[in-house]
C-alpha cells in the first residue's frame, strides 16, 4: 500500500513539475508580446526601390521582365495592336496606344524577349511551316514566340524586331504584319520610311524591379555571385545586436518561395537564400529576438506587385497552386519548428485579387502544416487589401494560435495627398485606432499591423512633424495584440530606415 502511495506521489509531482514548465514556457513565449519588431525588407526578397544600385550592372536595365512597352511603325506611324487583346492577329492602325498596345517583356537575355498580350497570349509567327505572318495566339512562348530588339546606337528608342526565322518584323499594311524583311549592313539605314523601323516607348512606371527581374536580369553566370554579396552584406550579426540594444525584440523575414528548393531552386532563382536564414535563426537566439518567417513571394504571384516576385505584374496564383505554397510553408515549419526564436510563420503576405475560398483552402491547409510540426509557433493570415480587413475573422476564429496581419501605409491613397501634418496624425489616432479595435475581439485572433513607416506625403515636413507622426502610430499600434513590425530595416530612403531613424532621433518606442 505505501508503496502504491509513494508511486502515485511521485506521479503527482511529476505532473506538478511539467505543469509549471508548461506554464513557464508559456509565459516567456507572451512576454515577448506585444511585440516590437522590424521587417528586413529587401534582404531575401528583393525589392529594388530600397537598393536600386544592385540593377546598376545589368544591360538594357529598361527592358527587364514585365516592362511593358508599345511599338509605333515609323512609316505608318500607327501603334501595332494585338487585336482583340489577344487570341488574333497583330496588325499596326492604332493612332493611340492603350491596353491593345502595350506589350509586356519576359527576356531571355539582354537582347532577346517574348512579348506578352492582355490576355496573355504571346506575340509568335503563324506557324513553323514558313509562315511569316504575325499572331498572338501561344499561351506558352517557345522559339516561335522569341525575338530579338535590335537598338539603333544612337537613339535606342528606334528599334527593328528581328523574328525567329532570322528577318525582320515590317509594318507591310495596317491589318498585316509580316516577318519577311531582310537587313544587310550596306542598307541598314533608320529612316522614318522604312517599314522595319520602329519608335518604341518603354512605359517606365511599369518597370518592375523584384528578385525575378534582378536575377533574369543578370543571367545565371552573375546572379549567384550579386545575391551571394548583397546577403552576406545587407543584414549583419550586428544588425541584430543593433536592433536587440534598441528594443525591439523580433523580426519579420520576407522570404520567397523558392527557399524551399535551396540550393538549387528552379532558374532564375540562385541558391544560398537557405543558409542566410538560418544564420539570422542564429544570431536572433543569441541576441535574445524572436523571428516571423513571412512567406513574401508565393509561386504564381498573390499580387502582381514586384515583392511577390512577379515576372511581369500579372497575379497568378489560385487554386492549382495552392499544394506548392503549402509544401513550402511545410518545409519552413519543419526546418525551424525545434528552434527557440521562432514566434510565428505568415503564410501569405498582401494577397490582393485573389478568389476568397481559395484564400480560406490554402490557410486552412497552411495551419494545418505547421501544426503538423509545431503547436507554439503563430499561425499569422494576412488581410486581402482590396477587401475589408475584417472579412477574415469569422474564418480566423476557428483556430487557435492565430494572427492577423493589417498594414497600414500614410501614401498609396488619394486620401493623403491633401492632408497636412495634424490630418494625417489626426487619422492614425481616429480612423486607424478605431479599425484595429474592431479587429481585435475577444474570441478573435491576436492582432497584428505587419508592415508601417514613418513616411507619408506630407512634403516639407520638419524634424518634429516626423517624429509626432511616428509616436502617433507607435502608441496606436502598440494596441495591436500581437504587436506591430517597422517597414523596414534598411533601405535608400531614409524614413523608410529603422536604423536610420533610431541613430538621428526620428523614433522612439
Amino acid at each position: 500500500m505505501m508503496g502504491n502511495q509513494f508511486f502515485c506521489l511521485k506521479l503527482l509531482l511529476a505532473f506538478y513539475l511539467s505543469s509549471c514548465h508548461y506554464v513557464s514556457v508559456a509565459h516567456t513565449e507572451n512576454s515577448f508580446l506585444p511585440l516590437k519588431a522590424v521587417n528586413l525588407g529587401n534582404w531575401l526578397v528583393t525589392e529594388g526601390w530600397m537598393k536600386p544600385s544592385l540593377f546598376d550592372g545589368i544591360t538594357n536595365k529598361d527592358l527587364l521582365d514585365g516592362t511593358q512597352v508599345q511599338f509605333m511603325s515609323t512609316k505608318l506611324q500607327k501603334y501595332l495592336c494585338a487585336e482583340n487583346g489577344g487570341g488574333d492577329v497583330v496588325v499596326a492602325n492604332r493612332t493611340k496606344p492603350y491596353g491593345w498596345e502595350t506589350f509586356r517583356l519576359w527576356r531571355v537575355n539582354e537582347s532577346t524577349f517574348n512579348f506578352r498580350v492582355s490576355h496573355k497570349q504571346f506575340v509568335g509567327l503563324e506557324d513553323e511551316n514558313g509562315g511569316s505572318k504575325l499572331v498572338a495566339t501561344s499561351d506558352i512562348p517557345t522559339n516561335m514566340e522569341t525575338f530579338q530588339i535590335v537598338r539603333n546606337d544612337g537613339d535606342p528608342s528606334r528599334i527593328r524586331i528581328r523574328a525567329p526565322n532570322g528577318l525582320f518584323l515590317q509594318a507591310t499594311g495596317e491589318t498585316l504584319m509580316t516577318a519577311d524583311y531582310e537587313v544587310s549592313t550596306w542598307e541598314d539605314s533608320w529612316e522614318d520610311s522604312d517599314p522595319s523601323v520602329f519608335k518604341m516607348t518603354v512605359l517606365t512606371n511599369t518597370v518592375l524591379k523584384g528578385e525575378y527581374q534582378l536575377t533574369n536580369g543578370y543571367g545565371p553566370d552573375k546572379a549567384s555571385k550579386i545575391m551571394r554579396d548583397h546577403w552576406n552584406k545587407y543584414i549583419t550579426e550586428d544588425d541584430f545586436k543593433f536592433m536587440s540594444e534598441n528594443g525591439l525584440n523580433a523580426v519579420r523575414i520576407p522570404v520567397g518561395w523558392w527557399i524551399a528548393k535551396d540550393p538549387t531552386p528552379p532558374k532564375p532563382f540562385v541558391g544560398g537564400s537557405l543558409a542566410v536564414l538560418d544564420n539570422a535563426f542564429t544570431w536572433a537566439q543569441k541576441h535574445g529576438m524572436k523571428v516571423i518567417v513571412d512567406l513574401h513571394a508565393v509561386q504564381g504571384s498573390q499580387n502582381g506587385q514586384p515583392h511577390s516576385a512577379s515576372r511581369d505584374g500579372y497575379r497568378e496564383w489560385g487554386e492549382s497552386y495552392i499544394p506548392d505554397t503549402v509544401a513550402t510553408i511545410d518545409f519552413l515549419a519543419e526546418r525551424y519548428a525545434n528552434s527557440e526564436s521562432l514566434i510565428a510563420i505568415e503564410l501569405m503576405n498582401e494577397p490582393q485579387g485573389v478568389n476568397l475560398q481559395s484564400l480560406k483552402s490554402y490557410y486552412q491547409a497552411g495551419y494545418d502544416a505547421v501544426r503538423k510540426h509545431t503547436s507554439s509557433a503563430y499561425v499569422i493570415m494576412s488581410s486581402p487589401l482590396d477587401r475589408d480587413p475584417k472579412v477574415l475573422l469569422p474564418f480566423a476564429r476557428g483556430f487557435s494560435g492565430v494572427v492577423m496581419d493589417v498594414h497600414y501605409y500614410n501614401l498609396f491613397s488619394n486620401q493623403f495627398s491633401n492632408m497636412n501634418v495634424q490630418q494625417n496624425i489626426d487619422y492614425i489616432k481616429n480612423h486607424r485606432a478605431s479599425e484595429l479595435a474592431s479587429l481585435t475581439t475577444s474570441n478573435g485572433p491576436l492582432t497584428f499591423v505587419g508592415e508601417w513607416s514613418g513616411d507619408w506625403k506630407v512634403r516639407g515636413a520638419s524634424k518634429k512633424d516626423f517624429q509626432k507622426f511616428t509616436q502617433a502610430q507607435v502608441k496606436v499600434y502598440s494596441r495591436a495584440t500581437f504587436g506591430w513590425a517597422y517597414w523596414a530595416y534598411k533601405g535608400d530612403s531614409n524614413y523608410w530606415n529603422l536604423k536610420w531613424m533610431i541613430e538621428n532621433n526620428y523614433f522612439k518606442f
